[in-house]
């Protein structure tokens, strides 16, 4: 008898919905990724600058403010292409669709 071994990858999707909602998929991972990424170097940044001598005694904003800032801008913007109905593959699928709805 031979042991059940995982499945090492999916089965590749074989209608143009599944690979939309794969490529949907794989990209909503792909940001996830990216935002537990940017918590936890940003979470070093705050607690190396919060741990530096002398760190609290200038009145200035503080060093990691900038990186927390645009990184944080640029991970928003890909926030909402990723989640958002506004983005390009979103809009081409529903025009491919009323296309094909047109056709028939």
């Amino acid at each position: 008898m031979q042991p059940n071994r995982p499945a090492t990858h999916n089965p590749a999707p074989t209608t143009l919905r599944e690979q939309r909602l794969w490529q949907i998929a794989r990209a909503r991972t792909k940001f996830q990724g990216h935002l537990f990424t940017y918590l936890i170097i940003n979470a070093g940044l705050w607690l190396l600058w919060a741990l530096a001598p002398g760190a609290h005694e200038r009145h200035e904003l503080p060093w990691p403010v900038w990186t927390s800032l645009f990184w944080g801008i640029g991970l928003a913007l890909q926030g909402v292409a990723v989640y958002s109905r506004l983005n390009c593959g979103e809009r081409t699928q529903r025009e491919y669709e009323r296309l094909l709805a047109q056709d028939n």
